[in-house]
């Protein structure tokens, strides 16, 4: 969406938790903050916006049958690990999948019924993993979710590792004698923990969208050369070398403009040897954007940098059932046929439990709306 879009939503949640009094942003996964930390967390994007309507609905994935948190502990060790792939592939890539993300934290019990693919709305944030300190972490969310992924043979991905927000506090500090070393333990200390994770979120709404506090302080470039980003990949591939980087971007299937900027910071990377391996657009505006504007953009960001694509946060924000329907036949059968696309996720589907009020697919006692029905009996499920 547009930045003054997202600056309006963002104010408007911000002041409605501060006036009901609500200090927290996060679950069992996250310590309290103060009611100024979720004001400045919920301003910048849509991850953020979704964390603070988890905690204004109070945790509202209750009604949700969830997966119990497993222990937190430490860097070193690792979580439940076990098969991977999709409908039979032997690795990432090799199946199209369609996936989604947690609801209020906790993954609901019919997950594996509809998806084959899972995204950690915010429990993989670093600003939610090692949240106070470097030393303390902060897995339990995780490692539920990454259990029942491995346990139900879905496909993990890992969103995310850099951002220029929900990021740790003590992260400002960082410089460059103490940075490199700070961003490569908690990617180090997570591809331990998670070794079968497939996808990586490397970098996240890189500038002008958003640029991490620390940028300067692990390579800086951060208009120009972009070492920070090299940097962010080859730190990640050392420590997840079997994972498919991405940078994930927003607008850059919406706008044509967004996405040649992507493409120019992938080229540019790429040159310098960075190792990435797909650009992700997230489509939180796909409702007002039509199925031929959004392929146009999304061939476009495939022939210019060589790369596959991955629709990353899919949803389509209308109350009218109709109308959701009508948008997901037209946008998701072009995905689907789309050989430059290899996956999607959508970004929620309980309804009243989505980051926007409208973009729910699935009511708490099972019934679809149309669009749901309609995707499911598309894809056989």
């Amino acid at each position: 969406m547009s930045p003054s879009t997202r600056k309006v939503l963002g104010a408007l949640v911000a002041v409605s938790l501060l006036a009901a009094g609500c200090g927290r942003l996060a679950s069992r996964d996250v310590p309290a903050v103060s009611p100024a930390d979720v004001a400045l967390e919920v301003y910048t994007s849509e991850d953020g916006l979704a964390d603070a309507r988890e905690t204004a609905a109070g945790g509202a994935g209750g009604a949700a049958s969830g997966v119990g948190g497993a222990g937190t502990g430490g860097a070193t060790g690792t979580a439940t690990s076990g098969a991977s792939g999709v409908d039979g592939a032997t690795g990432p890539g090799n199946a199209k999948f369609v996936g989604n993300i947690d609801t209020s934290r906790s993954i609901r019990s019919d997950f594996a019924t509809y998806w084959n693919q899972f995204t950690p709305e915010n429990a993989g944030k670093w600003g939610s993993v090692q949240r106070q300190e470097q030393s303390a972490f902060n897995w339990a969310s995780l490692d539920a979710m990454y259990q029942y992924c491995n346990e139900h043979n879905i496909v993990f991905k890992q969103h995310n590792f850099v951002w220029g927000s929900q990021q740790p506090s003590w992260t400002n500090s960082l410089d460059t004698s103490t940075g490199p070393a700070a961003v490569q333990n908690w990617m180090n200390s997570f591809c331990q923990r998670y070794p079968t994770v497939q996808l990586i979120d490397v970098v996240n709404e890189p500038p002008p969208h958003t640029t991490p506090a620390y940028a300067d302080a692990i390579g800086g470039g951060t208009n120009t050369t972009w070492d920070w980003i090299v940097n962010a990949f080859r730190w990640a591939r050392q420590a997840c070398p079997n994972a498919i980087l991405i940078l994930n971007d927003y607008s850059n299937a919406e706008d044509s403009n967004t996405a040649q900027h992507n493409i120019d910071i992938v080229n540019a990377i790429k040159a310098a040897g960075a190792p990435i391996d797909a650009v992700g657009c997230q489509l939180h505006d796909a409702m007002i954007t039509d199925s031929i504007t959004l392929k146009t953009n999304i061939d476009m960001i495939a022939k210019g940098t060589g790369l596959p694509v991955y629709i990353t946060e899919y949803d389509i924000d209308t109350a009218d059932d109709a109308e959701q329907e009508r948008v997901m036949r037209d946008e998701f059968t072009m995905f689907w046929t789309n050989d430059n696309i290899k996956g999607v996720t959508l970004w929620g589907y309980i309804v009243g439990h989505t980051w926007r009020a409208n973009t729910g697919l699935v009511q708490d006692d099972g019934t679809m709306r149309p669009a749901m029905t309609w995707l499911m009996n598309y894809l056989g499920r």
